[in-house]
């Protein structure tokens, strides 16, 4: 048997090509689209010629705002037979007609199936998974992971949970943990991934200081909901990366989580995965080494869990720059041949690209060093693994020479500030006194990840440069469990006067960046604060949370900006050719579709989220007027 993930969605670049002539539907079956998540679309209705006439079709309303605080939505809508699935702001899983909005039925897991635990990371959800058994009248299943740490099996056709699965359709994922971790945060903020019959689920789990629960790949039979197998992040003693642990610092280790998706070869059964920092994100003097497998893009096989090969991009991370995101499966030209391979967007601002089979880089690697650490305790990696192509996407430092130049009195209140705290370049460790860091917490890249055009070798990504400073703090006796003796001041951006970011604009970019040969195509500005532009301060780009897709109209379509917006741009040369205000910002990857012959693209609006603007309920369909629908591309 196949999965719908591993067969119709290998059909949908033929499928796409030939869907706009014929009047066909063609889905998207996956959060990335494809299982190699390149979230490519050969859709080309809408188009550079007839983007700017792109207008909302339909719009549903969760009805979530009402009696209770709004919270964002970050879901990525899947497309399957004229059937659309979402999660909600509030974790529901809501089956819509794609064409009309009209809702067909709906999933409540903390109304009708409540839990003891909260879910983790304030309950965000990034879409479901979709699993059939390949046969037209067979069984067809939606996989919901929660953070509360549970995993649902749901009939695509009712909404009713799969009796067969787990316990009366629920997989408890905390089961396997010992009770006093297992009361911890735990548990899926981002899809599931299908191998054949087999479902992958990472998890978002605490980041310290204190205990945390492990953040190990987990594998379930997708019919039974019984474990496959598992991959411990945090090595024990006698396993591989076992030695970047000294003594018995594995124990109660958590996070190094793989909380960002997963992207599947389904040719070969491989799995790939980027994973987080290890706890404590911001004090590593009880974890000295390269901590293994925190911060590596791993391959795993998908039948056994098996390591094939890793790569870590980041050796002992004192900054929060988690992998936040699957690596795209790409196909890139090397000297004169096609070669398979994956690339890695990071926070750090880097995209690592690798050989898929192998793990080799495709680009040279260079150690660089960097600088070393004076808080007791601690002992920085001396080097760092940097690519000397493609060149980093995001700021990679940060002194007197960029401040912020918007205003005057911006300047002189970001300088001011800077005076007090250690900057310069990254990877500058955290301190007592204060440290920039840069690229900040959220980035350069974030979950956001990136697009990829396989007609082209052009990956897209979107990247923030908004820094952060780290203030270490000294924990007074008794306030940290485990992990000591060093807690932090807070989650501080480094802002200006009046609140925005310190550094000098732009501080959200859009970049094409050419696999191929390595060298950005374009870089813009993506998004604008619309009152500074009203001051005279040309477009400075806003911070982003949602990715791009890529279609074969030429565009590429995003949203994910502080001025609640979407974006379609020329993927060939940058320019925006069309925006749409939303109802609330789209903290969101979109996706697009076509039923009955007609092109959409949809985004969820939910507002709210780490970018604090007002809070949303709504997924919004844009489409063309039939008469445009007719035009050639």
């Amino acid at each position: 048997m196949r999965s719908c993930l591993a067969g119709v969605v290998c059909a949908v670049v033929f499928s796409a090509q030939v869907g706009a002539q014929s009047g066909r539907s063609v889905d998207w079956p996956g959060v990335g689209n494809d299982p190699g998540c390149m979230r490519y679309s050969d859709l080309a209705q809408i188009n550079r010629d007839n983007v700017t006439r792109l207008k909302p079709a339909w719009t549903y309303h969760t009805g979530e705002l009402e009696g209770r605080p709004g919270k964002t939505i970050e879901c990525t809508p899947l497309v399957v037979d004229g059937v659309m699935y979402v999660t909600t702001a509030y974790l529901r899983v809501v089956a819509l007609d794609a064409k009309t909005g009209k809702e067909i039925w709906q999933f409540d897991p903390l109304k009708d199936h409540p839990h003891r635990h909260a879910p983790a990371s304030g309950g965000v959800n990034r879409g479901c998974a979709y699993w059939s058994d390949g046969r037209a009248d067979g069984a067809r299943r939606i996989l919901h992971g929660t953070s509360d740490g549970r995993l649902f099996s749901l009939d695509a056709r009712t909404g009713k949970l799969d009796p067969e699965f787990g316990e009366g359709g629920i997989c408890d994922l905390r089961s396997w943990l010992e009770p006093r971790i297992a009361a911890l945060a735990y548990g899926p903020t981002s899809a599931p991934a299908v191998w054949q019959d087999v479902v992958i689920v990472g998890v978002s789990c605490g980041e310290g200081p204190g205990v945390s629960a492990p953040g190990d790949v987990l594998a379930f039979d997708v019919r039974t909901g019984k474990e496959r197998w598992r991959f411990r992040t945090v090595p024990r003693p006698g396993e591989f990366g076992g030695d970047t642990w000294k003594g018995e610092w594995w124990k109660d280790r958590g996070a190094a989580n793989p909380w960002g998706v997963f992207s599947v070869d389904v040719k070969r059964g491989l799995v790939f995965a980027g994973l987080g920092s290890a706890a404590f994100d911001f004090y590593g003097g009880d974890r000295h080494g390269d901590n293994l497998f925190a911060n590596c893009t791993i391959a795993l096989d998908a039948r056994t869990g098996r390591r094939v090969w890793h790569f870590q991009t980041l050796r002992h991370d004192m900054w929060d720059h988690d992998l936040p995101v699957y690596p795209n499966l790409v196909t890139v030209t090397r000297g004169g041949e096609k070669v398979d391979a994956v690339a890695q967007v990071t926070k750090t601002g880097y995209v690592y690209l690798f050989d898929r089979e192998t793990g080799k880089p495709l680009f040279e690697i260079q150690e660089r060093k960097v600088p070393a650490s004076d808080v007791p305790g601690e002992l920085a990696a001396s080097t760092q693994p940097i690519p000397v192509k493609p060149p980093p996407f995001a700021v990679q430092s940060f002194d007197e020479s960029n401040v912020t130049d918007i205003g005057e009195a911006n300047r002189a209140s970001a300088l001011a500030r800077l005076r007090e705290v250690r900057s310069g370049p990254a990877f500058n460790p955290p301190s007592l006194r204060g440290t920039v860091v840069i690229p900040g917490y959220h980035g350069g890249a974030n979950w956001s990840g990136a697009s990829f055009d396989p007609t082209s070798g052009l990956l897209y990504v979107n990247s923030n440069n908004v820094p952060n400073i780290i203030t270490l703090v000294e924990s007074k006796k008794g306030d940290v469990p485990r992990f000591g003796p060093f807690g932090h001041s807070g989650y501080n951006q480094f802002v200006d006067h009046e609140g925005y970011p310190a550094i000098k604009p732009p501080w959200g970019v859009l970049t094409a960046i050419d696999l191929n040969s390595g060298e950005f195509a374009w870089q813009v500005p993506l998004g604008e604060h619309p009152e500074l532009t009203a001051r005279g301060v040309p477009r400075t780009g806003t911070e982003t949370f949602g990715g791009s897709i890529v279609t074969a109209g030429g565009l590429v379509f995003i949203a994910g900006t502080k001025d609640e917006r979407i974006h379609a741009f020329d993927k060939r040369t940058g320019k925006l050719l069309w925006e749409h205000p939303l109802p609330a910002g789209g903290y969101a990857t979109p996706s697009t579709y076509q039923v009955d012959g007609r092109q959409y693209v949809v985004i969820a609006a939910g507002g709210a989220g780490k970018l604090r603007t007002k809070a949303g309920d709504a997924f919004v369909a844009f489409a063309l007027d039939e008469a445009d629908q007719r035009t050639k591309p």
